[in-house]
């Protein structure tokens, strides 16, 4: 470990999308580690549930939830202030908000484009810009962005698509400009995660064979899989990574 890494019992985290199946078990395993986490999601409700739950996971633990909205600057860089004025650092930001609207492109509206990039695209970017300024003042942090196996393309999905690919060139684009601040930026590309709102849709059924069946290591992803590659990423083993994109989708990458 360099002299600029610290221990992960001494970072604070902030995970947006925290009250989703992927983002509330990021939060339980960064905790695990001694990690103090903030909850970011735009679901009070969901916060709320999430919370009370993860606080139940690990007793040991620091949870605080925060409602915002990703794409307003204004709420984004009032929670990483707070962050830092309550716990004294941010060290950790993990973007696992997001969710596609899927269509054939001759289909797609113009609503159904912006409100994607929106979210997945413009709300990284708003929370990457905001997370990175205590971290240049501190020459310290670690940026993890959550693209997706999508990025490669998918039909249906081209807005997802071209969102999740534009996360993976601002990640890279910031490793570059930030690493002489000790800070790295790194992309995480699920394939398809076992999370509950994917087990609540109608083809569910159908979508996870057709993804065992392409998969190489034949199993849909937990979110589990996914935490282990966020917890390595903001270790001090990977003080020396950046610009890079992890892919945890059981060796299907096109």
């Amino acid at each position: 470990m360099s002299d600029t890494e610290r221990p992960l019992d001494r970072q604070t985290a902030l995970i947006t999308g925290g009250a989703g199946g992927l983002g509330s078990r990021v939060a339980a395993t960064l905790a695990e580690r001694g990690v103090k986490v903030v909850l970011a999601d735009l679901n009070s409700h969901a916060l709320e549930r999430a919370s009370e739950v993860l606080r139940k996971e690990v007793p040991t633990g620091t949870f605080v939830g925060v409602q915002i909205d990703v794409t307003d600057s204004s709420a984004v860089r009032t929670a990483v202030e707070a962050t830092v004025a309550d716990h004294g650092s941010l060290d950790i930001l993990v973007t696992s908000h997001g969710f596609p609207k899927d269509g054939r492109l001759l289909e797609m509206s113009d609503d159904a484009w912006s409100d994607v990039v929106n979210v997945c695209l413009t709300g990284t970017f708003v929370c990457v810009r905001e997370a990175a300024r205590p971290m240049v003042e501190q020459s310290y942090g670690r940026i993890i962005t959550v693209a997706s196996r999508a990025w490669h393309g998918n039909p249906g999905q081209a807005n997802y698509s071209a969102a999740k690919a534009g996360v993976i060139g601002l990640t890279r684009s910031v490793a570059k400009e930030l690493g002489r601040y000790s800070i790295t930026a790194n992309s995480i590309a699920p394939g398809l995660i076992e999370t509950p709102s994917l087990r609540n849709l109608e083809r569910f059924e159908q979508i996870a064979e057709r993804a065992r069946k392409d998969n190489s290591i034949k199993r849909l992803g937990e979110p589990n899989d996914v935490a282990a590659a966020v917890r390595y990423l903001a270790s001090p083993d990977a003080g020396f990574v950046t610009g890079e994109v992890l892919h945890v989708s059981g060796g299907r990458f096109g």
